[in-house]
């Protein structure tokens, strides 16, 4: 039985191929990436149903790929390639890649520590946040908490004069300073439900797509205990 990828599980897999340039897709209807540092782990349920477990090792080649047809037929019968369709004239044989050579995601999902601090960022945050550190050179992005309010800082932590771009996104009674790189914050655009553990991790997680992602924080991440 042939079956297509929506638009939606096409942009959700060209935003993994940045988290981890290969991917091993389960069988079933979820999605699954971890990037090679192991600092980044992204889940998402999909609308489509993967018949059997395959792996892909160049991502964004299978993604520029299925662009060039228009919405193909994908075929995942045979044991060590795909076929692709469009109508009965055009047609690609894509090989699967050995799934011992794909860093993927343990098989036990992972659960937040603790959900220390909660808040919503909504989409134009996020790309205001992105798009400050791009202007300004910065690669630091610190949630603060100061006992009354949380704000999201980029910044270069490194570097005392640097320039500084910040949000407030919440209130908090807590003292905090939570640090990521802005490097690892590779999300889909949209609106988010962002917790952050004082075990230094965080979890993001996009309604419109089912899809969470459990981001490492930096080491030099600080939580005031009571």
């Amino acid at each position: 039985m042939d079956m297509k990828l929506s638009e939606k599980t096409i942009d959700l897999l060209e935003n993994f191929s940045s988290i981890n340039q290969s991917i091993l897709v389960k069988k079933g209807s979820k999605l699954r990436t971890m990037s090679v540092m192991k600092n980044i782990l992204a889940e998402a349920d999909v609308d489509e149903n993967f018949e059997k477990d395959f792996g892909i090792y160049d991502l964004p080649q299978f993604l520029n790929g299925v662009n060039l047809m228009n919405d193909p037929d994908i075929d995942l019968k045979h044991e060590s390639y795909m076929i692709l369709r469009e109508g009965q004239t055009t047609k690609v044989k894509f090989a699967f890649a050995d799934p011992d050579v794909i860093i993927s995601p343990p098989e036990k999902g992972i659960e937040l520590p603790s959900a220390d601090v909660t808040f919503q960022l909504d989409s134009i945050q996020l790309q205001k946040l992105l798009k400050a550190s791009s202007v300004y050179q910065l690669p630091d992005l610190a949630a603060v908490g100061n006992g009354k309010e949380i704000t999201l800082t980029v910044r270069d932590k490194k570097n005392d004069n640097s320039n500084e771009f910040s949000l407030k996104v919440g209130k908090t009674d807590s003292i905090f300073e939570f640090n990521f790189k802005i490097e690892n914050i590779k999300l889909i655009p949209g609106s988010y439900e962002v917790k952050i553990s004082r075990k230094n991790l965080a979890k993001f997680t996009n309604r419109n797509y089912n899809l969470d992602y459990f981001i490492a924080l930096e080491p030099d991440s600080t939580y005031a205990e009571d």
